[in-house]
């Protein structure tokens, strides 16, 4: 399930012993991997510069990193990227010498991202996986489809429900409406790489696939989850009226952007030694608390590189700068506003350390998964190296357990679709949640919003399953049910967590609490949330 860096890393590596259908929502490609704009953390220097990373890895973490995880990333991570270069990724290198570039980023020790076209290094990752997947006879590919159950039999997952795409109805109103075939598919073992879940948020620097699916359906069919609380929010997506929460990618200021407030001042040296190269959670709280005023209004806060001279931006930055000029304004030239957004989860599905769930058969990787390798707050450019790394891993965990296949009922099954009345209802819903979370499961958390928070979730939740009680079943539907799974769960877990550590800041408990919690979140299938040492 999924078609991101560690859904595509797992089918190839699954492929050379059998069958493997992979399910994505949309065309293949669309994907928080193909939008991932910084680069991918490598130490390809040597043992010193592995260590180092595992270092920085541990200390981005705020103290819950596990390092056992952390370590396979970072050791393993060489070889992975070696592979992906083999297979055809083509990375940005010095012209002259052929070398592979580096830059820094925030909380790096050292230059060791890689990116691809200046700023579309997920798009040339993905490009790249999905060629060399297609070559394989024995991958499929189910595009406009989503997995909308999971089938458990004695403890394990045996099959898998798909529903795909099949053609669109006239309603009453003689409105069109998209019509599903439901499909249920028995599999040996289940991967689900679904990515995260920003769009529970109504600021999202995510791609509008990313609902969370994955991880409500793991939930639903009893595997843990963990680390829930601790979303990333990105300090600096683009902040402009009736323009998307484009994501101004942290390589801006690895190459020495500047953060200023609306009186023209840098402020990180108020709340980090590292400045601008401070840990994302650092900065992202920085621009909040600058972006307020004394009476909780908005002021702006600006991303400045007008005084970088040595480094042609626009070709640097092709892909930011295109956008930025759709909307008059130029890196080179001009302030540009930004403001945090949602935009990588540290939580998922608990698994150890090679993707295995507490359920059998059913693994998980990359964002959708909890290893605790980023612990509370991640390391920047660390995820697309995680589903490399891991992707292979959980892969190799599918092949080593060796499940039979349980054949089951494959009948395909018809459900009503919505009327084009009752999408509407369904896009106010998703509407309501998203506004919802972020206005109290967001940056600054406190018991009060928590609460309120899942006091909407829980009527959000109740008005879409009253729908699915009627029969009626869509795509969009099955994405606001699994959104409000996803969002309890968030606020469970930001509730059960009294203290502040990470992504994760609650204003009644502003303190770091070792004491009591220097631990992971558990969040059981009963929905009960406890606390494990890693």
């Amino acid at each position: 399930m999924g078609a991101g860096v560690a859904g595509l890393r797992a089918a190839v590596e699954l492929a050379r012993h059998g069958d493997v259908l992979v399910v994505t929502k949309e065309a293949l490609g669309e994907s928080n991997t193909h939008y991932a704009q910084g680069g991918i953390a490598v130490a390809m220097e040597g043992d010193e510069d592995v260590a180092l990373h595992l270092e920085d890895t541990v200390n981005a973490g705020s103290g819950i990193v596990y390092r056992a995880a952390a370590a396979a990333l970072v050791s393993e991570g060489p070889v992975r990227v070696a592979e992906l270069i083999e297979w055809g990724a083509e990375f940005d290198r010095d012209k002259k010498q052929g070398e592979l570039l580096r830059t820094r980023e925030g909380a790096h020790s050292r230059p060791r991202i890689l990116h691809a076209n200046g700023d579309a290094t997920g798009a040339e990752i993905s490009r790249s996986l999905a060629a060399f997947a297609r070559v394989h006879k024995r991958i499929r590919f189910a595009e406009w489809s989503m997995l909308t159950g999971l089938v458990v039999d004695g403890g394990r997952v045996v099959a898998a429900d798909v529903a795909s795409a099949s053609g669109f109805a006239i309603d009453h109103k003689h409105h069109r409406i998209r019509t599903y075939t439901h499909t249920r598919v028995a599999a040996r073992a289940v991967l689900i790489a679904a990515g995260g879940a920003g769009q529970v948020y109504s600021d999202t620097t995510n791609p509008t696939v990313a609902t969370g699916d994955g991880i409500a359906l793991a939930a639903e069919a009893g595997a843990e989850l963990a680390d829930m609380e601790f979303y990333q929010f990105h300090p600096t997506a683009l902040s402009l009226p009736g323009a998307p929460r484009f994501l101004l990618s942290e390589a801006l200021r690895g190459e020495g952007a500047y953060l200023r407030n609306d009186r023209g001042e840098r402020f990180m040296e108020r709340y980090h030694a590292k400045l601008e190269l401070a840990p994302r959670d650092v900065v992202a709280r920085a621009i909040a608390s600058e972006g307020m005023d004394e009476q909780g209004g908005m002021r702006l806060v600006y991303l400045d590189m007008r005084h970088v001279r040595n480094l042609d931006l626009h070709k640097r930055f092709p892909g930011i700068s295109a956008f930025l000029a759709q909307h008059s304004l130029d890196l080179a030239r001009d302030l540009i506003p930004v403001r945090p957004a949602a935009h990588y989860l540290m939580g998922g599905i608990k698994t150890d350390m090679v993707g295995r769930t507490s359920l059998g058969g059913l693994y998980a990787a990359g964002e959708a998964a909890c290893t605790g390798v980023h612990g509370a707050n991640r390391l920047a450019s660390n995820s697309l190296l995680e589903g490399l790394v891991f992707g292979a891993r959980a892969a190799q965990a599918m092949l080593d357990d060796d499940l039979p296949l349980i054949p089951g009922d494959a009948e395909e099954v018809k459900y009503t679709p919505l009327s084009s009345q009752e999408e509407k209802q369904v896009e106010a819903v998703i509407g309501r949640l998203q506004a919802g979370m972020w206005a109290n499961a967001g940056l600054l958390r406190e018991e009060e919003t928590l609460r309120q928070g899942l006091a909407v979730q829980s009527a959000c939740a109740d008005e879409l399953a009253e729908l699915t009680g009627q029969g009626k079943r869509s795509r969009r539907l099955a994405e606001g049910r699994g959104m409000c799974r996803v969002a309890n769960a968030i606020l469970q877990a930001a509730l059960a967590r009294t203290e502040s550590r990470g992504a994760h800041f609650r204003k009644d408990y502003p303190k770091r609490d070792d004491v009591n919690f220097l631990k992971h979140s558990v969040m059981g299938g009963d929905g009960r949330v406890g606390f494990e040492e890693w």
